[in-house]
């Protein structure tokens, strides 16, 4: 496959959880998250986003939030669960990217904070409008999504090498 194909990468990060007397792992989401996590859903599907391939956390909260997020697309792409998410480094998080195959043009992974707004940031070496100043003014609230391109293959995802082209969070 040509370098120059266009990618996309989104990044969700889980909707809220809640707190109970359980291992962080297995904590579920909370009502707010259960109500937000559609909401996600349904703005990926407005704003044609459709992945062919979602990388989601093996954590309870990420696999409800991605169950309810995806009941909303037009198609339900594929989905691997990771263990590796769950508590991945940034670099950890750039090196499943790097592994996509290449026929894949459309990535979702589903992950937790600080590192999906660390991978947001990091991967950004431009963003359209003020998708950037609105991504760190909020610190990457759950729930929220943002939506990079990259030219190339996966293995060219790196530090500043995509372009962040939207940022939307349930509370906007």
């Amino acid at each position: 496959m040509s370098v120059d194909v266009p990618r996309r990468i989104v990044l969700l990060r889980h909707a809220k959880a809640d707190w109970p007397q359980v291992s962080d792992h297995d904590r579920p989401l909370a009502e707010r998250g259960r109500k937000d996590a559609p909401v996600a859903g349904r703005w990926l599907a407005g704003a044609g986003v459709h992945p062919e391939l979602t990388l989601c956390s093996t954590a309870v909260r990420a696999r409800e939030t991605w169950k309810l997020c995806a009941a909303e697309l037009p198609k339900r792409p594929k989905t691997v669960y990771d263990e590796r998410i769950y508590e991945a480094s940034l670099g950890e998080l750039i090196a499943l990217i790097n592994g996509t195959d290449d026929a894949v043009t459309d990535l979702m992974l589903v992950g937790h904070n600080p590192t999906i707004h660390a991978l947001a940031d990091a991967l950004a070496g431009e963003a359209e409008g003020d998708a950037h100043a609105r991504m760190n003014r909020g610190g990457f609230p759950t729930s929220s999504i943002a939506v990079l391109s990259l030219t190339g293959d996966w293995k060219s995802a790196e530090h500043g090498a995509a372009r962040l082209v939207a940022f939307w969070s349930p509370h906007d």
